[in-house]
């Protein structure tokens, strides 16, 4: 009996020891799968983070490519704009040093082709981007200070002596005249820079003269099989107030296009004081004011004139002192800080025609100048042409005004057709009769009126 419950006792603690046993082993495996689980976990959290800065660098990696791109491609704009500017407009440089530096400067380059109308004549060897150029203009611009004195606008015109003409362009700045013990003489007007602007040319280098100021022989130009301009031939005196009258589409933007060098005519030759029109030495002694404007009208108006004479190769000095006169001469001091695009038609003319005559040309192409522009700004206009020609200027300007035409012009020439039906004086060409009857008969305007007769019975 004994010894039955000693077995049974040994058979109870074996069971417990093999129960605990079994809740350790099962603890055990309990304990090692979480911590399985844990590092599972961890590793995936590991993984997690080591995907995220992987993708950290890329992006940063790719954030630095696009930056070094960037930087080429600005490095490479401004090696272009640098490289452009030197051949464009070596003038700003050589002006700073030498107002009359032996570089030809950024007139009117000799372009192979050109069917875009530029500013004024001048053509650029290469474009610049609009949005650089306003820059750097406003970069130049920022010392200049209004310069806005009343006075009246002949001041701008007096008139230059022969000596003075015939001087080059290095005696020809708007420095004072010296007086006779050598000192300089004090400008006690604005008038010392006034007879500079439009008298002598800029550049010493012109030997153009003759006779004919613009001499156009057997002009022809076709637009497909329109036939614009037909052998037509004009001989403007030295000096003259030159008139081309024609009704439209009668050719007169054509050829006066293609006499400032913005179109390429078929055949025919153009000179200009003698030389041919082609070459820089002609379009530096030409003024152009185009019918179709368009500028840089985001500029003010004292941006634009400094723009323009910068082109022509003067000095910021002597363009400064030309903007102010011209400004004075046209009424446009007060509105020299605005921009260009918010001038009316007539001071866009104004504007445009004074950029034209900056650099003192011999020559001025004007075609329409009197179009869309008020009563006061064609008197204005008009004075200062008269005293430009009688300083020994030329104008050759086209118009629709026979009046205005009549009244101004020595000589002129009736176009019809692409062709020239009359050239003389203007009592030449008018005879007996008013300058409009004889361009009416000219141009067989008058026009049918028969057949209209309902339009006298008027609506109900």
């Amino acid at each position: 009996m004994k010894a039955t419950a000693a077995k049974s006792a040994a058979a109870k603690s074996s069971a417990t020891a093999a129960a605990k046993k079994a809740t350790a082993a099962k603890v055990q495996a309990v304990k090692a799968s979480a911590s399985d689980a844990d590092a599972a976990k961890k590793a995936a959290a590991r993984s997690a983070a080591a995907k995220k800065a992987a993708a950290t660098r890329a992006a940063r990696a790719r954030e630095a490519a696009r930056a070094a791109e960037a930087a080429a491609a600005k490095e490479s704009k401004a090696a272009l704009v640098r490289a452009e500017t030197d051949s464009a407009a070596p003038a700003e440089v050589a002006a700073r040093t030498a107002p009359t530096a032996p570089v030809s400067p950024a007139t009117e380059a000799d372009a192979p082709e050109s069917h875009v109308v530029p500013i004024d004549t001048v053509e650029t060897v290469a474009p610049i981007d609009a949005i650089e150029t306003v820059q750097a203009v406003e970069a130049d611009v920022e010392s200049i200070e209004a310069a806005a004195p009343e006075d009246a606008a002949e001041s701008v015109l007096d008139a230059p002596t022969d000596e003075a003409d015939a001087r080059p362009a290095s005696e020809t700045s708007d420095e004072p005249e010296p007086t006779s013990d050598g000192a300089p003489a004090e400008d006690s007007t604005e008038e010392s820079s006034a007879t500079t602007i439009l008298a002598a040319p800029v550049v010493a280098d012109v030997e153009g003269s003759g006779e004919y100021a613009l001499e156009v022989r057997d002009l022809s130009k076709s637009y497909g099989d329109t036939r614009a301009v037909e052998a037509i031939s004009l001989s403007v005196p030295t000096g003259a107030f030159y008139g081309i009258v024609g009704p439209n589409g009668a050719g007169k933007t054509t050829t006066l296009s293609i006499v400032a060098g913005l179109l390429r005519p078929d055949s025919g030759t153009v000179k200009v004081t003698g030389l041919d029109h082609s070459t820089g030495g002609a379009k530096r002694i030409l003024g152009v004011l185009p019918d179709r404007l368009r500028t840089f009208d985001r500029l003010t108006g004292r941006q634009l004139l400094h723009y323009y004479g910068l082109l022509r190769g003067l000095s910021a000095d002597v363009v400064e002192k030309r903007t102010a006169d011209l400004a004075r001469a046209f009424d446009l001091t007060g509105a020299l800080g605005r921009v260009v695009s918010d001038y009316s038609a007539g001071m866009t003319k104004k504007i445009m025609l004074a950029g034209a005559m900056i650099h003192s040309p011999r020559v001025l192409i004007l075609d329409e100048p009197f179009e869309s522009v008020d009563p006061v700004s064609s008197g204005i206009i008009l004075d200062i042409l008269r005293a430009y020609v009688a300083h020994g200027g030329t104008v050759v300007l086209s118009s629709h005004g026979m009046d205005l035409v009549e009244r101004v012009c020595s000589r002129i020439a009736v176009i019809v057709g692409g062709k020239v039906l009359a050239e003389g004086t203007v009592d030449e060409v008018r005879g007996e009769q008013s300058l409009e009857e004889r361009f009416t008969e000219l141009t067989r305007g008058a026009g049918e009126v028969e057949g209209l007769e309902w339009l006298h019975t008027f609506s109900a």
